[in-house]
């Protein structure tokens, strides 16, 4: 099937840059060029009816790392490296807060704990260990100057079983996922930003000034710059460092007097989980299936279903008897880095991408960042 002349010359003539991806990424991109220049045409294409990969599929945890996340990074990365990323997330929190209000975000400040099992002692005595430090480092940052520290109330108040040990993040948070995606989409809209959903790029070619644009449907167009913030799925486009990555996650009906609140980290923040009002979404565990979750495949699989539901009855909730509402998934984009990718891929593509499960934190700066090398190249 082709383009009618009216849709050619109404949703594809003249563009001036046109996003790749219609996530948090895509969308504060397209919002940062539009302070730029009002008068840019900008299209945004998703193949999704919403925004495909993690942005509408994410936990909505506005974290920065847990003390396992950070210590396992210092041991692959520097400090200035580490320390770099957990300031950048922090201010793309603020950023992304600052940008739709607390009040969209639904966004409430109940801090982060993170669960050491009963055969854990020793880890956990690492971690303890390495908390002064750790503050010292992140004090600049957060302004706090204890963002860490060691929570015995809440093995208690949270009725968890065979947990021996919590460490408290005062500084993070959590928001729904939902209302923020539906924010920035309104204000891409507010700002003439042209959204095309269930349109999926095969390929792109420079030419000369341009970039030519082939869809899966079969259609070409032009566009003078391409920003792709595909994530998880940029590989399909482009040869890049990035590899998708697949999370599970599952929510329970409601639960009365449901004792948890807050977010929860285990495991290197492998796995988390939180309260949704009254209700208890838990997800992760990727890291137990490496080979199995390296997919850009949705779907949902049976050891991580098993693994997932072990947890949630023997540590979380256990004698308790939960009834599953839904289970989804999601795709990340990691590499060898945690950092991300923004840089001009050739003369008229720039990427934004591989943000390394760090999505809510970073990608509004992410995208801004891609902004800014667009309008540079």
């Amino acid at each position: 099937m082709q383009l009618s002349h009216w849709e050619w010359d109404s949703f594809f003539r003249d563009i001036d840059v046109l996003i790749v991806g219609s996530g948090i990424v895509g969308l504060s991109a397209a919002l940062a060029l539009k302070r730029k220049d009002k008068n840019l045409n900008i299209v945004i294409v998703e193949r999704g009816v919403l925004p495909s990969g993690a942005s509408t599929r994410n936990a909505g945890f506005a974290c920065f790392g847990s003390v396992t996340e950070l210590l396992d990074d210092l041991d692959n990365h520097s400090e200035n490296t580490v320390f770099s990323l957990v300031e950048k997330r922090w201010k793309g929190l603020q950023r992304l807060r600052a940008l739709l209000g607390d009040q969209q975000l639904q966004y409430e400040s109940l801090g982060a704990y993170e669960l050491f099992k009963s055969d854990e002692a020793s880890g956990f005595e690492h971690c303890a260990d390495q908390i002064t430090h750790l503050n010292k480092k992140i004090a600049p940052i957060t302004g706090e100057a204890e963002t860490f520290s060691i929570n015995k109330e809440g093995l208690a108040k949270f009725g968890f079983q065979g947990i021996e040990h919590l460490i408290f993040n005062r500084s993070e948070g959590q928001l729904n996922t939902g209302q923020m995606m539906a924010g920035l989409l309104h204000l891409a809209k507010e700002q003439d930003v042209n959204i095309l959903n269930g349109l999926a790029i095969a390929a792109l070619h420079e030419r000369g000034q341009s970039v030519d644009v082939q869809t899966e449907q079969g259609w070409h167009f032009n566009t003078k710059k391409v920003l792709v913030a595909t994530n998880g799925f940029t590989n399909k486009l482009l040869d890049l460092d990035v590899s998708p990555a697949r999370n599970q996650v599952l929510i329970t009906q409601p639960i009365q007097n449901l004792k948890v609140k807050g977010c929860f980290h285990y495991d290197k923040g492998y796995v988390y989980f939180r309260n949704v009002g009254n209700r208890l979404l838990l997800g992760g565990g990727r890291n137990l299936f490496k080979e199995q979750e390296t997919t850009a495949d949705f779907g949902i699989t049976e050891n991580i279903q098993s693994y997932l539901k072990g947890l949630l009855q023997d540590y979380i909730l256990p004698g308790q008897k939960i009834e599953i509402d839904r289970w989804w998934s999601g795709i990340l984009g990691v590499g060898k880095l945690k950092k991300p990718i923004i840089q001009q891929y050739s003369e008229n593509i720039t990427v934004a991408v591989r943000l390394g499960g760090m999505g809510v934190a970073i990608g509004v700066l992410t995208g801004e960042e891609g902004a800014e090398c667009v309008l540079r190249g």
